[in-house]
């Protein structure tokens, strides 16, 4: 029986975060009433006239350079035509023949395998409107809303080479990508409200072979989730159709959630016929090789990047500076922390343990309270258990750690000479048990430690009361 290969492309578009539309001045901001940011440009009304926004260009232009991108100082419009209700004008601008980006790449890692996926060309367009279902999808709705506000909004849409082979791998692909235009600042990225989508190409070839099979178009992917279970549903029927001797037929296809199947949309031939011709109302784009040069210089630390700093400057694990690097913000208090000089662990310790709880449901404190909390505690002034109460105090009050130490009378009690008399009286209390410990039974020692830490409200600093009851009790 023929075994196959899966070999999967992705197409995906990302919403620039410009405050206005991509060829108009219309807002370009999400959540406003239905169709009341729009305009006779953005709804392609007789007589008006296009104009480029010259940010959305800044923002296709850097997320080129961050994917390793050659930048095409000459770059053309081109109108795509065709009919569908959410297209006010009936065609598209886009960049077909000539586009801004191409032949980049993005690395990163399917386990603790680092690869690459060849990104074939990134091009400006404008987007589309939305349509609004009657029912849960389009293919069950007895009737569609449009919605034009979203029209004109500036997209880029990244396409990659088929050399994805395997949903898992096509899932982290698009993770990281994500993760790289949010380091960028390119789009907020939110695929709930349509800023990141993704359209993904697979097909199955016999195993070894150079041809490649027939493609299927998956559509409506609007999760890493859905991307990922579409993937693997689409790899599974068509292999199944091929073990039968059939034949996959080229289609874009739906991605029914509640289903969790692929459901047949359009048949789509090999060449649609868009009618495409260069765009008349917009001019090409002549980028200056010198801008050009400054936008490379606005790009920060990419994640790959952070990743390695984290891993060989820092000594952190991959699960750890993986943290890191997937949440920026905390990210951005390890570095603020780490210039106070506190241990790297155990600050990544601190910020992925009781603090990212808190900050996830509270918002984040100031680095300069955190140091204050983690300082008390390395100076022993509080003990790590106490530390958690401390901290959960500065999500609700405007004090320093310290201040709140001192109102809640917090200190740590380490003097041997107040918690020798306090150790003997748990000892002298407790004689049988005592008696048990030294004839072997060693874990009542936790026992005699807990004891202590009551009677003195949990102030007594633990190493000194566990060197004191062992003094104790070798006697």
């Amino acid at each position: 029986m023929t075994s196959y290969d899966t070999v999967i492309g992705l197409e995906i578009h990302v919403a620039l975060l410009t405050q206005s539309k991509f060829l108009c001045s219309c807002s370009a901001s999400f959540g406003a009433p239905p169709n009341s940011q729009c305009c006779p440009i953005c709804l392609g009304l007789p007589g008006a006239l296009p104009l480029i926004n010259e940010k959305a260009v800044e923002y296709a232009t850097k997320a080129g350079l961050a994917l390793n991108c050659q930048i095409n100082h000459f770059s053309r419009f081109d109108r795509k035509n065709y009919f569908y209700p959410d297209l006010p004008k009936a065609y598209q601008i886009t960049q077909d023949a000539f586009p801004l980006c191409t032949k980049g790449f993005l690395e990163y890692y399917v386990d603790d395998r680092l690869v690459q996926t060849e990104i074939t060309r990134i091009h400006l367009e404008e987007e589309a409107g939305k349509l609004i279902h009657s029912g849960a999808s389009i293919v069950d709705s007895e009737y569609s809303l449009v919605d034009y506000n979203r029209a004109g909004i500036p997209l880029i849409e990244i396409v990659t080479a088929p050399d994805i082979h395997h949903p898992r791998q096509a899932r982290l692909f698009l993770e990281q990508l994500r993760l790289l235009m949010s380091y960028i600042g390119v789009s907020d990225t939110k695929m709930e409200e349509g800023s990141l989508r993704c359209d993904a190409n697979i097909s199955l070839k016999p195993n070894g072979s150079s041809v490649l099979g027939t493609k299927v178009e998956i559509k409506n992917l609007n999760s890493f989730r859905a991307l990922e279970r579409a993937l693997e549903y689409e790899e599974m029927r068509q292999s199944q159709v091929l073990y039968r001797g059939g034949t996959i037929r080229q289609e874009s296809r739906t991605w029914d959630d509640r289903a969790g199947k692929t459901m047949s949309m359009r048949s789509k031939g090999d060449a649609p016929d868009y009618r495409i011709f260069p765009e008349p109302d917009v001019p090409p784009l002549y980028l200056d090789p010198v801008w050009v040069e400054l936008i490379r210089a606005t790009i920060p630390e990419l994640p790959l990047e952070r990743l390695r700093r984290l891993e060989g400057q820092y000594g952190l694990s991959r699960y750890e500076a993986t943290f890191l690097v997937n949440y920026p913000d905390f990210g951005e208090l390890f570095f603020a922390l780490v210039s106070q000089h506190f241990g790297y662990k155990s600050i990544v310790n601190f910020l992925m343990g009781d603090y990212a709880r808190l900050a996830r449901e509270k918002g984040h404190l100031n680095p300069k309270r955190i140091a204050g909390l983690l300082k008390i505690v390395d100076e022993g002034v509080i003990s790590q258990t106490q530390g958690k109460g401390v901290l959960d105090d500065l999500f609700s009050s405007d004090l320093s750690a310290r201040e709140i130490v001192e109102e809640k009378g917090l200190e740590v009690v380490g003097d041997p000479g107040r918690l020798r008399p306090i150790a003997r009286e748990v000892l002298a209390a407790n004689r049988e048990l005592v008696s048990r410990f030294q004839n072997g039974e060693t874990k009542l020692f936790g026992f005699f430690v807990g004891q202590v830490m009551r009677v003195t409200q949990g102030k007594a600093d633990p190493g000194v009361v566990n060197e004191l009851l062992r003094d104790e009790l070798g006697k």
